[in-house]
């Protein structure tokens, strides 16, 4: 049965956007101002509605960022000394336009520099085409490789994120199926980790969205959220072994992770961002920080740059000037219960 973006990732998306104009108008006046008052906070002229992921290149001092429907990869190029504080708007550029996945999505991507490349997953469109990784250049913007990970007679699935180990090779996650795609550095496909353990409750609505963000850990394993359910696993690279994270506090919406240290791991989503810290090897974990940032535009991903979280936003708003935000996220701790 061939994958449909426009039916899961059509459902997805207008699932976000209902979320979105829940929000009384007064609020989102509210938000909207205080969604760059963080300092560091940026705003981008750009020329789509959706921008699903941004990661900080610092080598270049550059937000690039995945452009969703439009299918490409921008970036956005910060002068020296940048703070936001002037108030003016920054214009993305586009970085990546691979015209052998023209229709598909670009998703999750995932800066590796110690290979000088920039991974970027494709989603399917409507059907027609196939899951796919590819990687780049960092600075020449070349292909290395592209990867199909599925095909239109396959079963639905949807490619989202992606993590890369020690060695280089890339894991993509399939937030429809709840499996995860393997590929080798050079571009081989190497094997599907699946496990009864990620579909943890069977209703529909818990796996609307499932695995999602991804992240490696330099202990040898995989840490992936399950959007829809709330659920954190760990999974050991070397035998595939799938364990549940037991989390104090709710990991529900949880979209993008980057990891803060080893013990500490950011959960962009909805509400816009949570810190989970763990001691014992991410085994168990607590949910220590939240922060609440402009929630009408929809935190999906984030990054560090120079050791401060920065969170991507969905939304786009404007008629003939689109102006997305990428956050700089103030933390509040939470009190122990």
């Amino acid at each position: 049965m061939a994958s449909n973006c426009w039916g899961y990732c059509g459902r997805r998306t207008w699932a976000l956007l209902l979320l979105a104009t829940a929000i009384p108008i007064a609020l989102i006046a509210s938000l909207e101002r205080a969604a760059t008052a963080t300092n560091g906070s940026l705003r981008y002229r750009s020329g789509g509605w959706l921008r699903e992921c941004a990661k900080w290149d610092h080598a270049r001092r550059r937000f690039l960022i995945s452009t969703f429907f439009d299918g490409g990869v921008a970036e956005i190029r910060l002068p020296a000394i940048f703070d936001g504080s002037d108030g003016s708007d920054l214009q993305e550029r586009t970085f990546i336009a691979d015209a052998d996945v023209a229709g598909n999505a670009s998703v999750g991507i995932l800066i590796d520099a110690k290979r000088d490349r920039l991974l970027v997953v494709y989603a399917e469109v409507m059907g027609l085409s196939s899951a796919a990784v590819a990687a780049y250049g960092l600075e020449s913007g070349e292909r290395f490789f592209l990867t199909r990970l599925s095909r239109p007679d396959d079963e639905p699935s949807l490619a989202d994120d992606v993590a890369v180990d020690d060695d280089g090779n890339a894991y993509v996650t399939d937030t429809k199926a709840n499996k995860i795609w393997k590929v080798g550095s050079n571009g081989e496909l190497l094997s599907i980790i699946r496990n009864n353990i990620f579909v943890q409750k069977k209703e529909w609505y818990r796996n609307l969205v499932g695995l999602n963000g991804i992240v490696y850990h330099q202990n040898g394993y995989l840490l992936v959220v399950h959007t829809a359910a709330g659920y954190l696993f760990k999974i050991d690279i070397k035998t595939e072994d799938v364990r549940v994270v037991q989390v104090k506090g709710s990991l529900l919406l949880g979209d993008g992770l980057e990891l803060l240290s080893p013990t500490k791991l950011v959960v962009a989503g909805t509400p816009s961002a949570r810190i989970l810290e763990s001691f014992d090897d991410w085994n168990t974990a607590t949910v220590t920080k939240r922060f609440i940032g402009p929630l009408h535009r929809i935190a999906t991903s984030a990054t560090v740059k120079e050791g401060k979280v920065y969170l991507n936003h969905l939304l786009g708003l404007g008629v003939t000037r689109r102006t997305h935000v990428i956050t700089a996220a103030d933390f509040t701790a939470l009190k122990a219960k």
